[in-house]
């Protein structure tokens, strides 16, 4: 009889908690009609599979003044161009899930506003929406979905204070720098070896554009946000095992920085992804090729058909199939040019950009060695 009534509390206090916690997430409606107002009509280039683009601009709209003062800075002091866009693909079988990284400066075709940076399809579908932001996620979700080929089924938008708020309800992320690193713009401070890092430094650690060794700026970054985002993953499914009374907290850390689209059902993505924890994580960042100016300012060269490619080769998909164009399989060592990863013993080292590594992390490897 007490196990009866223990279950049935705990189970009632799971329920309270995931309502509490579905409650707070802001809702848009970003998948299904096109910036005009027309059906977006695509391919569906891997069927049952999951496609969730996440991205993450500096909104402060839901910053509390206390955190605010902590973070030095005001409320309209942030940005709508969207400095994180990233593709998770999770396969309906329950393999591996992949998390494809798209250069915030990529100079690509932004859907009734010619060729700019992929960051600004986002603020852009806000203006042309007069503050909208279903105007904005869905110009976004549309751009990603010519540029990729692949279907985008939902769409998550993460505040980047809430890299600041996740990290602490955890008490901090464990990060392993190569060398000590002090750069001002974004406030990082950080000594060579093993830091345990939370609010204003994790933020700065996953916004910090200068001062890298390669001089890649954001492809750097994109190396940086992948290794916080597996280090945080691993700490969340270690802590939550050890200590399950901490879920509330973590989930209006994550709630009140979130933004779904309105079929988006969580328990969806949390069930696709259980097995994520043995390491079936892998990270990637799409092919590139440089960088060149433009009227928009410093670009990182992209090519739309060699991209769709090499997304459809690597989530083992056809791109004749799925009618997505294409001029071919990529050519050799192109396919992983600005691929992030960690730096690795001297023999097998690879530098960003370079083409010259196999292009995929898993979330074991992301966070195995030290980091620039």
């Amino acid at each position: 009889m007490l196990l009866s009534v223990a279950a049935l509390v705990v189970s009632g206090w799971a329920w309270a908690t995931w309502n509490d916690f579905t409650s707070n997430i802001t809702r848009v409606a970003a998948i299904g009609d096109s910036p005009g107002g027309g059906a977006t009509k695509r391919p569906d280039l891997d069927g049952k599979d999951q496609n969730i683009l996440i991205v993450g601009n500096d909104d402060r709209s839901t910053a509390s003044d206390a955190e605010l003062k902590q973070l030095g800075t005001t409320r309209d002091g942030g940005s709508l161009n969207t400095d994180t866009m990233m593709v998770l693909h999770v396969p309906a079988n329950g393999q591996k899930a992949t998390v494809m990284a798209i250069p915030r400066d990529s100079y690509v075709a932004i859907p009734g506003h010619g060729m700019n940076k992929i960051n600004s399809a986002y603020a852009s579908g806000f203006n042309d929406g007069h503050g909208d932001k279903n105007t904005a996620s869905r110009l976004a979700v549309q751009t990603v979905q010519n540029l990729t080929g692949l279907k985008i089924d939902h769409f998550v938008q993460v505040d980047l204070i809430g890299f600041y708020r996740i990290s602490k309800a955890i008490h901090g992320v464990t990060v392993n720098m190569c060398a000590a690193v002090k750069e001002a713009n974004s406030g990082i401070d950080l000594p060579k070896g093993k830091s345990t890092i939370q609010g204003t430094q994790a933020l700065a650690f996953v916004r910090q554009r200068y001062g890298y060794t390669n001089g890649l700026g954001d492809l750097d970054r994109i190396h940086r946000q992948q290794y916080f985002l597996s280090a945080a993953f691993s700490k969340i499914s270690s802590q939550l095992l050890r200590d399950p009374l901490s879920l509330p907290g973590l989930l209006k850390a994550i709630s009140s920085s979130l933004t779904l689209d309105k079929h988006f059902d969580p328990r969806t993505l949390a069930q696709q992804m259980e097995n994520l924890t043995a390491g079936n994580l892998t990270f990637t960042t799409i092919p590139t090729h440089g960088f060149a100016d433009e009227d928009v300012g410093n670009v990182v060269v992209v090519h739309p058909p060699e991209v769709r490619a090499s997304i459809a080769a690597l989530i083992g998909k056809s791109t004749a199939k799925s009618g997505a164009a294409t001029s071919g399989p990529a050519k050799p060592g192109t396919a992983t040019s600005g691929t992030a990863r960690p730096k690795a013993p001297a023999s097998h080292a690879s530098t960003p950009g370079t083409g010259s590594s196999s292009g995929v992390t898993t979330a074991q490897q992301a966070t195995s060695g030290c980091i620039d």
